[in-house]
This record gives C-alpha cells, structure tokens and sequence, in this order.
C-alpha cells in the first residue's frame, strides 16, 4: 500500500534538521531509495502517521527504545501492536522496560515521536516486529515528529541490522 498525498502533506520545499539528515544519509548508504517526507502536523504516534499518510496503522514502524537490563535497545514493531514488555523481556533474557525521554535522546540523538530506525550516534541492538512482514510497504519515523520515509520490511531488517521476532503473546 502506498502513500497518497494528503493535505498535511508540506509542498514548501524541505525545512533541514540535523537527525534527520543522519537518516537520509544512513537510507543512502544502505541503497534505500524512499525520500524522507516532511508534514506539516508532527506525528508523534502511529494513529497519526498512519492517518496523515492514509495507510493502515499496521504499517507504521514504530521505534521504540527501552531499556534491557540497563542497556538502551531499539524495538520496531508495527503500529498495530503494543509491546507486550514481560513476554518480550523473557524472550530476551532479561527485563524490558520503557526508556526515559532523556535515555532515548541519549541513545538515539532523537525526540520521541520522532525517533528513527538509524542515524544514531552508535548501533543500538535492535528487534524488528514480525508482524511488519505483512505489509509490502512500511513507514517509520525520519529523525523528527513532522518526518517519515517508506521502506519495505527486508530493507528495516537489513538497515537496522535488528532480529526479527515477535514483540507480543500470540
């Protein structure tokens, strides 16, 4: 499913933004082809993104950072889907929790509601949501709340370096 332009769409040309230049730069180097799209309302949630952009909210990626036993760790699960945190946490071995506003910028370099899969200042260890898989084009987040780009699945997994597995009980 693809995009279509929508009304909160920017047709001024593009503002520019430190993170969000590390992203394209990162989307360049990995022969990702989807242009970063700036919007002219933020949006910080997956409801949002999905209902600028005119998609499933399924096919949002969401980034999210938590910590795993102190570490920052990067999530990227489907706008459909809550991180189940106890389940997720078992099937990594330890205890997963929400990440504070200030470790994520830390971690990332980036805002919450618009943290992005890449550009950060060092490789966070990163789980892609398998339920991403259905969707044959995915957006997430470019480094800004008003920021996304598309991708596809496989380029998320490859991008991010991240281990696919599921992020919520069956």
């Amino acid at each position: 499913m693809t995009a279509e332009s929508t009304s909160t769409e920017s047709t001024s040309p593009s503002p520019s933004h430190a993170a969000v230049e590390a992203v394209e730069t990162q989307l360049r180097s990995h022969g990702i082809a989807g242009e970063v799209r700036w919007l002219d309302e933020a949006t910080p949630t997956a409801a949002a993104a999905a209902a600028a952009l005119g998609i499933e909210v399924g096919a949002i990626a969401n980034s999210l950072v938590f910590t795993l036993d102190g570490e920052p760790v990067l999530v990227m699960t489907s706008g459909g889907h809550r991180v189940d945190t106890a389940f997720l946490g078992e099937e990594l071995g330890g205890t997963l929790k929400r990440a504070s506003a200030e470790t994520v910028r830390e971690a990332t370099g980036q805002v919450i509601g618009g943290v992005a899969p890449t550009g950060h200042p060092a490789p966070l260890r990163t789980w892609v949501d398998t339920a991403l898989r259905a969707f044959p084009e995915i957006w997430a987040a470019a480094g800004h709340p008003h920021t996304v780009f598309p991708l596809t699945y496989d380029q998320l997994v490859e991008l991010t370096g991240g281990t696919e597995i599921e992020v919520e009980r069956a």
